[in-house]
């Protein structure tokens, strides 16, 4: 019989072992679980092939050569046959040529012989994923063109957008896209890889807010074996698994001085050297970058190097916020709604006449990824009653602001001038100062620390304000 196991603690991705030796079979379970993976196991081809129809879903296969009835390369063909874009890593003690060149043409990601090195297999298995990973990235990126996203881009603002990048469709030019949190500026990136002469290529993005300064560095540029402690063993870089393709730098407003001035090297020159390495490394990559933080201003103050950013700004790409595209949010509601109602399998609910009023006056300050959490929970939910709520609460607070400076005025007037001038000015900038920072907690979500940056004060000095204005998340 075959054994499956799978690890009930992990979290990583699923592989399928097959190897007809129990003893290699619970050695390479045990090993991958404790590296993070689940594991199922399968000691033949047929028991193998049976699990993928009862609708095993592994992330890859780990497929021995050399098995009594349908050996390897049979199974290998039938698994190519049946999952296509399943990835397989062969594995034998094998070495011929011939075997290896046979299961290659058959669409093997690697192969590797036995006895092996822990390291050198943890180090195919993360190639042949991220491989994987890009490739379906791809596929989803001209699913969602053949199904007609291009509705995104009829509104005028984006229509502007989508000119600019139809004209450096059949260029390498480095772009920047900047605009608020949540506009779509990953979609923007997207479509220019999308449109351009490298988009059979992989599309490969990096969050430069997610990871700290040296991290950033080893993730996007690798490292060889016996770098750093805990180095084990290679690890290639963002950049180089971008090759051919785009590499999209989300966020490079947040990147380290550091980080700066190795990607500034790479842009100028051409080359970058992996963390522990002599070697250089030219990358065959487009570079886009994307912000939501004023790079122009940050120059200004030192927190950005200039050169880079006119290394970036080749050419810069303005995505205006949701409140200035309204004319294209009953489109994306619909879409929206199709797309989570088919995900979840759930009914498309019907929208009230009196939720989309309130969509139409909202401000968005999440822009179109706080459109699309909407939909999300509306489909989940099956009711849009908790987000009519949240929009009248929203509504309210409009309402609360303006009413605030009416009763300055009112006060002023029937105090017949009692108040002094400089009263008024300080109780009316104290409202315009709660105003706009409520505004940016909105937009942030009250992250106040990126709500800091973004008003250009200390984290200190804005929970100061929040206390002083007497501001609470609604």
């Amino acid at each position: 019989m075959a054994a499956s196991r799978a690890s009930g603690t992990s979290a990583g991705p699923r592989l399928l072992v097959v190897d007809d030796a129990e003893g290699i079979r619970s050695y390479l379970a045990s090993l991958l679980e404790l590296r993070g993976y689940e594991v199922d196991t399968a000691e033949d081809g047929r028991r193998a092939l049976a699990l993928l129809e009862a609708g095993a879903n592994p992330d890859l296969v780990l497929l021995d050569v050399m098995m009594p009835g349908m050996d390897g390369l049979k199974t290998l063909r039938r698994i190519r046959e049946g999952w296509p874009r399943l990835p397989v890593v062969m594995l034998s003690v094998v070495g011929r040529a011939s075997t290896i060149v046979e299961a290659m043409q058959l669409g093997a990601a690697h192969y590797v012989n036995k006895p092996f090195e822990e390291e050198e297999l943890e180090l195919v298995l993360q190639q042949a994923l991220e491989r994987h990973r890009l490739e379906r990235e791809r596929d989803e990126l001209v699913a969602a063109t053949r199904q007609g996203s291009d509705f995104l881009w009829n509104g005028p603002s984006l229509a502007r957008v989508r000119e600019v990048i139809d004209q450096i469709a059949d260029t390498d030019v480095t772009v920047l896209i900047q605009g608020e949190s949540g506009v779509g500026k990953e979609v923007v990136a997207r479509t220019v890889h999308a449109t351009s002469r490298r988009k059979e290529g992989s599309f490969v993005k990096v969050n430069c807010a997610a990871l700290p300064g040296e991290l950033l560095e080893s993730e996007l540029f690798g490292y060889e074996k016996g770098a750093f402690t805990g180095a084990a063993s290679r690890k290639p870089g963002r950049f180089e698994m971008a090759a051919g393709g785009t590499i999209f730098l989300d966020e490079i407003g947040e990147m380290s001085p550091s980080a700066q001035a190795k990607l500034l090297h790479v842009l100028q020159d051409g080359v970058f050297t992996p963390l522990g390495d002599n070697r250089e490394v030219k990358p065959d990559v487009r570079v886009v970058a994307a912000t939501n933080r004023p790079l122009a201003e940050m120059v200004r103050s030192r927190r950005f190097r200039e050169d880079l950013f006119f290394r970036l700004n080749v050419v810069s790409l303005q995505v205006p916020p949701l409140r200035e595209r309204r004319e294209e949010i009953p489109a994306l509601v619909d879409h929206f709604l199709d797309r989570f109602a088919a995900r979840y399998s759930r009914p498309r609910p019907q929208l009230s006449g009196r939720f989309l009023t309130l969509l139409e006056r909202h401000p968005f300050p999440g822009n179109v990824r706080e459109l699309e959490n909407m939909m999300k929970r509306i489909v989940v939910l099956g009711s849009e009653e908790p987000i009519v709520r949240e929009l009248m609460a929203g509504t309210g607070s409009v309402r609360r602001r303006g009413d605030r400076f009416q009763a300055l005025l009112a006060e002023v007037e029937e105090s017949a001038g009692q108040v002094p001038l400089r009263e008024v000015g300080r109780r009316a900038s104290l409202e315009a100062e709660r105003e706009t920072i409520e505004q940016v907690l909105q937009r942030t979500q009250w992250n106040r620390k990126q709500a800091a940056q973004l008003l250009g004060v200390s984290y200190k000095t804005l929970l100061q304000k929040i206390r002083e204005c007497g501001l609470q998340p609604d």
